[in-house]
C-alpha cells in the first residue's frame, strides 16, 4: 500500500511523518542502525489491546502502571538471552548498544512512548546443577517490534525495525500506520473479560512441604547465624486448559491497583505475570528512588498494630539499612523518611519506606546489579541467605522475586521486584510467595502471610477445591 491508498487527511499526515523519517535515516545513512516511528494513538488501553498488536514473534509484554505509564508490546526487533555472572553488566551494554543504533523518526514523541529495551532476570544468576530452570535465561532483553504506551490519555504506537534503504522506512511507516487504523477500529470493551478458567488444587499440599524448611530457617535466625531469611513456597495447580493472563492481570488492576501489573510471555505455552507492589528502583532525569517493603499484616489487622509490631518494625528496618549502605558503597547519599508508612495492596498491607537520591550519570542496570536482591526477598547476611536459599527450597524459583520491568531511550529506567506472580507452562499455572523469618517469627503467622500472599493470584480462577483452600484458619499475622 502507499501513500495514495490512504484517506486526503491521512495521507497529508503520511506523507509528514515519512518525510520526518527519511530525515533521520538519511542522517545515519550507510550505519547499521534500527528506524524507530511513532504516531499518537487516542487513549487505547495497551492491557485491552495487546492481541491486537500482532507479529510473527510470539513474545508479549505488559507494563500496567495505570494510573501512570501502561505498556504493551510484541515482537523482538532486538534481543539478548544469556546467563551467568557479569549479567547485569552484560544487559546493559546490550541496552547501550541497541538504543544507541535506534534513529528516531518520530521527535515529537513524548517520553511516555520513548524507545524501550525491555528487561527480565531471573532471582539467582545462573540455575543450581539439581535444578535446572529448563532453560530460562538468567537475563532476557528484547527490543520489541511493537510498543502500544498510555499515559493519563495519550496514546502512542511504535514500531521498530531494521531499515537498509529508503524503501525499507516507506514499508515501515506504511505498517506502523496500518496498525494503527487497525487498533482503533478495533471494539474497545467497556466491562472486564468474563473469562474465566478452572483448576484443581491439593489443600494443604505446600504447607507439608514448607514445614520442615521453615523450623530449620527458624533455627538459623533465632540462633544468630542469620538475620533475616525469606523462604518461599510454591503450589501448583492443574488447568482446566491454557491460561490466557490478560483477563487475570485485568481484574488484578481493580483489586491491586497499587500494585504494577506485568506480564512476560516467551510464546502461547509459557507466561510469566504477576501484580507487583516493590519497586526496586525508579530513575527519572537523574532521580533514583527505591522502595523498602517488608513487615505484612493481613486484612484482620489495623495499621496501627503494624506499626507497632516490634518484629515487624524490626523486619523493615533491616530492608531499609541494607538497601542505603548498598546505595552508599556506590557513592551516593540516600534519603528516607524517619518512619515507614502503611501501603495497602488488596488484602495485605505492608511497612513501607521510600529511599531516593540524586544518581545522575549513573547506569540504571549498575544500579540494580548492587541493590539484588534486597533483604525482603532474600535474607542477611546476603550471601549466607542466598546459600541457605539453595539448600532449603525445593524448586527453582525461576524470575519468582527477580528484577523485571525496562530501560528507555533517555536513560530513565523502571524495575519492579516480581512477587506476587505465576508462571504458566501449558495447563499448569505455579504460584510462588514468601515470607521474611527474623528472630522472634511464629511459624503459624509465617503460614498465615505465605498463604495470603499465594491468594493474590488464585482467587482470581475458578479452583475446584475453592480459592479459600490456599488460605489456612491459623490466627491473625499479629493476634
Amino acid at each position: 500500500m502507499s501513500a495514495e491508498s490512504f484517506p486526503s487527511s491521512m495521507a497529508m499526515r503520511f506523507g509528514d511523518r515519512l518525510q520526518q523519517a527519511l530525515q533521520a535515516w538519511e542522517q545515519r545513512q550507510g550505519e547499521d542502525c534500527v528506524m524507530s516511528l511513532a504516531v499518537p494513538i487516542g487513549g487505547l488501553d495497551p492491557l485491552r489491546h495487546l492481541p491486537g498488536l500482532q507479529s510473527s514473534d510470539p513474545f508479549r509484554f505488559l507494563w500496567d502502571g495505570a494510573p501512570g505509564l501502561c505498556l504493551a508490546a510484541s515482537g523482538r526487533c532486538h534481543h539478548l538471552d544469556l546467563a551467568g555472572p557479569k549479567r547485569f553488566e552484560l544487559a546493559q551494554r546490550f541496552c547501550d548498544a541497541t538504543l544507541g543504533r535506534v534513529v528516531e523518526g518520530s521527535p515529537d514523541a513524548p517520553a511516555q512512548a520513548r524507545s524501550r529495551i525491555l528487561l527480565a532476570f531471573s532471582f539467582f544468576e545462573q540455575p543450581s546443577e539439581q535444578q535446572p530452570m529448563g532453560g530460562m535465561p538468567s537475563v532476557q532483553a528484547v527490543l520489541p517490534r511493537w510498543q502500544l504506551s498510555r499515559q493519563g490519555r495519550q496514546g502512542w504506537l511504535r514500531i521498530h525495525g531494521v531499515a537498509h534503504e529508503t524503501e525499507d522506512v516507506r514499508l515501515l511507516i506504511e505498517t506502523l500506520w496500518l496498525m494503527a487504523e487497525r487498533l482503533q477500529a478495533q471494539p474497545q470493551l467497556s466491562e472486564p473479560w468474563a473469562e474465566t478458567v478452572q483448576g484443581s488444587i491439593s489443600p494443604g499440599d505446600w504447607e507439608s512441604r514448607y514445614a520442615s524448611a521453615l523450623e530449620r530457617g527458624l533455627e538459623l535466625v533465632n540462633e544468630g547465624e542469620l538475620h533475616k531469611l525469606v523462604l518461599a513456597v510454591r503450589q501448583s495447580i492443574q488447568l482446566s486448559a491454557p491460561l490466557n493472563p490478560l483477563p487475570l492481570l485485568d481484574r488484578l488492576r481493580h483489586q491491586q491497583a497499587g500494585s504494577c501489573r506485568f506480564l512476560w510471555q516467551r510464546d502461547a505455552q509459557d507466561s510469566f505475570f504477576g501484580a507487583s507492589p516493590e519497586r526496586l528502583l525508579s530513575l527519572r532525569n537523574g532521580q533514583l528512588r527505591s522502595d523498602a517493603l517488608a513487615g505484612t499484616a493481613g486484612r484482620l489487622e489495623t495499621g496501627e498494630s503494624l506499626l507497632n509490631s516490634e518484629k515487624d518494625r524490626r523486619e523493615h528496618e533491616l530492608v531499609v539499612q541494607a538497601i542505603t549502605d548498598h546505595l552508599k558503597s556506590l557513592g551516593l547519599t540516600p534519603r528516607r523518611p524517619r518512619r515507614p508508612q502503611l501501603a495497602r495492596h488488596g488484602r495485605l498491607m505492608h511497612l513501607h519506606t521510600p529511599i531516593t537520591a540524586a544518581a545522575e550519570e549513573q547506569l540504571p542496570l549498575f544500579l540494580a546489579g548492587a541493590l539484588h536482591p534486597t533483604p525482603a526477598v532474600a535474607g542477611l547476611p546476603r550471601r549466607q541467605a542466598m546459600g541457605w536459599l539453595r539448600s532449603l527450597e525445593p524448586f527453582e524459583r525461576g524470575g519468582y522475586a527477580a528484577p523485571i520491568g525496562w530501560i528507555d531511550s533517555a536513560g530513565d529506567a523502571e524495575l519492579r521486584v516480581a512477587i506476587r506472580c505465576g508462571h504458566a507452562h501449558g495447563s499448569q499455572l505455579d504460584l510462588t510467595a514468601g515470607a521474611g523469618l527474623v528472630r522472634g517469627s511464629v511459624a503459624e503467622r509465617e503460614l498465615q502471610e505465605v498463604a495470603l500472599k499465594l491468594t493474590v493470584l488464585a482467587d482470581q480462577l475458578d479452583l475446584q477445591s475453592g480459592s479459600g483452600a490456599l488460605e489456612s484458619t491459623l490466627p491473625p499475622l499479629h493476634g
